[in-house]
């Protein structure tokens, strides 16, 4: 995958991981990269849960979705302490 596919698919995976976890949205570039830091996650927790999703960019983009709100909401706990 390409620098520009792996952003355009974090600026995705952030803004629905936004959506998802409401109120905890970082704007695009911080959606940008809480995208691409939950795909990193995904690409770790997925597999060690033995979790498979679709593969190609459907794929990419949900596990990229699910690592971004796993990220947003480790944020916001850290966030109200």
């Amino acid at each position: 995958m390409g620098i520009l596919a792996a952003l355009i698919i974090g600026a995705i995976a952030g803004w629905l991981a936004g959506k998802i976890v409401h109120g905890a949205g970082f704007g695009l570039i911080g959606n940008i990269v809480v995208g691409i830091i939950g795909a990193l996650v995904a690409s770790w927790v997925l597999p060690q849960l033995h979790i498979a999703l679709a593969t190609g960019t459907l794929g990419a983009i949900v596990d990229a979705t699910i690592g971004a709100v796993i990220v947003l909401v480790i944020l916001s706990l850290i966030k109200r302490v």
